[in-house]
């Protein structure tokens, strides 16, 4: 059986770009190693989310795994929360809480922490940590945490609350307000911990826990079970790891990945190929090209672009020699102009190296799991 890699470059689909000529960021972007892995298949683009979903990465990357729609996990909450090697009982449920910032007239400047330094988040963190009335608080990394607390269904089911990342410029009280009506509980997290965040106000905005997505226990089938192989993961991204877990996967040990733009790919590359030597597929995941256009820069997204080619793909052609399908796409696009992730297409290439064989051009989202798991 043909060993299979699967790479998703996170939020690759972007808008044309005045400043690139009316390009996309991967139009835009030199790429020679992924045009040469091209010529052994195809470069076509398609559309993982179409109307059934919100182009997310949880949906969007189950999808490419093969998973149905009825399997999709409510939000990834919890799927970050086994990331992190913790999980919750059928009577809890976890929320996803981003350390945001406020402006003067009430709303959401940045769903980042934007203008606070590490030490500062970590004394933010610890202030989190104190709050002990029936909320964990768990940081995951820079402005990222989570909340565990008792199951509440209304909250899991009827709440109406936007991702902060999709909310800039709207007003703080309006996009809570639903999720502080239906629980007394976050509602009290909020404004305890707010007034201990007033010390680090900066003259233009304040700062405030956005909880968001939650989430409760979900059982998922095994990738073995499912297609009768092994499989194995590359990636720093919570999520990924998380979904990893939830199937089963091997996770591969990186030291140097942070999940940004500025993550290790010759370590991302090593380790990929370690995987192939002893799992049937593999899935490597680069989650910068997402960061930066949530940042809205698209030179940054371009230029991960051309260090993923120049440096994962470049040392994988030249180091791997046996034969193998690979399948290269992203699991949304995600616009670089207005941070948000769209519908749009995104670029996909599937080929096979080291092996000739015909590979006919991608009708829709449907064709991407008998390539990866058809038997060969």
């Amino acid at each position: 059986m043909m060993k299979t890699l699967l790479v998703i470059i996170d939020g690759l689909g972007d808008d044309k770009i005045a400043d690139f000529g009316n390009k996309t960021v991967y139009e835009y972007a030199k790429h020679p190693n992924l045009d040469r892995i091209a010529t052994n298949g195809f470069c076509s683009s398609l559309s993982i989310a179409q109307k059934d979903f919100l182009p997310e990465s949880l949906a969007c990357t189950l999808r490419i795994l093969g998973l149905e729609q009825k399997e999709f996990p409510t939000n990834r909450a919890y799927m970050e929360l086994l990331a992190n090697g913790k999980d919750i009982s059928e009577f809890e449920m976890v929320l996803r809480c981003n350390l945001v910032s406020i402006d003067q007239q009430g709303c959401l400047h940045s769903f980042n922490g934007e203008g606070l330094s590490k030490n500062e988040i970590n004394e933010i963190t610890n202030i989190a940590n104190e709050y002990r009335s029936n909320i964990e608080f768990i940081h995951l990394s820079d402005y990222r945490n989570l909340l565990i607390l008792d199951k509440k269904e209304d909250v899991l089911r009827e709440a109406m609350i936007k991702p902060p990342h999709e909310s800039i410029g709207e007003n703080i009280v309006e996009l809570l307000n639903d999720l502080r009506e239906k629980s007394l509980v976050i509602a009290d997290f909020i404004d305890a911990t707010e007034k201990r965040l007033a010390k680090f106000a900066r003259k233009e905005f304040t700062y405030l826990f956005y909880p968001w997505g939650p989430a409760e226990r979900e059982q998922l089938k095994s990738f073995e079970e499912r297609y009768q192989r092994t499989g194995a993961v590359v990636c720093k991204a919570e999520i990924i790891r998380g979904i990893a877990l939830a199937l089963g996967l091997t996770i591969m040990d990186l030291k140097q990945a942070t999940g940004e733009t500025d993550t290790n790919l010759l370590e991302k590359a090593q380790q990929t190929i370690s995987a192939l030597q002893s799992h049937d597929f593999v899935f490597t995941h680069f989650n910068g090209t997402d960061e930066a256009a949530h940042r809205y820069d698209y030179r940054e997204k371009a230029a991960f672009v051309e260090r993923i080619d120049r440096e994962f793909f470049a040392f994988l052609l030249n180091n791997w020699h046996e034969p193998v399908k690979i399948l290269v796409c992203a699991d949304h696009a995600t616009s670089s102009l207005s941070g948000k992730h769209t519908r749009d297409k995104v670029p996909c290439i599937a080929a096979t190296l080291n092996y000739k064989e015909k590979i006919t051009v991608f009708k829709d989202y449907h064709d991407i799991k008998n390539f990866l798991f058809a038997r060969r």
